[in-house]
């Protein structure tokens, strides 16, 4: 073995579970953003961690707002998942920018896309200032799941996301 970097590390530990954090946004949209990195946390109670730059619009509007859904995109999306993660939401709506689906949930002003494996709504229990990211530690409120969508990964640290083939 030799001595290599994080993001080196993070390209020979891929894939990576893929999410789309739906946010609401002030004026009632539901803003996208493509996160590389979340966990399960507890099965009781149920909850979630994933982390996000500081800088991110979607994180502001989880402070704010105190709710988010996590969605396991779909291969059907995978191009517009990469679009939504390279591009703000400040002052742009990335789902009509990026062609995604949206549908409603129960209980929800937040949106989903319609092409998504897992929803997990969540409300935000507590943030951490994690060096140049916030882990946001959730506790989740419902599950929703749809086993004919296949789940995103993320491949080659982060630069491309497809789905992850099971080897026979």
């Amino acid at each position: 073995m030799q001595k290599i970097n994080l993001p080196q590390a993070a390209k020979l530990t891929c894939p990576n579970p893929v999410t789309l954090v739906c946010t609401l946004k002030p004026d009632g949209g539901t803003n996208l953003a493509t996160v590389s990195w979340w966990t399960y946390l507890s099965f009781n109670p149920n909850m979630i961690a994933y982390a996000m730059a500081k800088t991110s619009y979607s994180g502001e509007m989880v402070r704010n707002n105190q709710k988010v859904i996590l969605t396991i995109p779909g291969t059907e999306i995978a191009d517009a998942v990469m679009g939504c993660g390279s591009t703000t939401g400040r002052n742009s709506d990335k789902a009509s920018k990026f062609g995604i689906e949206l549908a409603g949930i129960e209980g929800s002003d937040i949106k989903v896309p319609v092409h998504s494996r897992v929803a997990i709504q969540c409300s935000l229990k507590e943030y951490h200032e994690v060096g140049d990211h916030y882990l946001y530690i959730c506790d989740v409120e419902q599950v929703y799941g749809d086993e004919a969508e296949k789940a995103l990964f993320a491949w080659d640290g982060y630069s491309k996301v497809a789905a992850a083939a099971q080897e026979e």
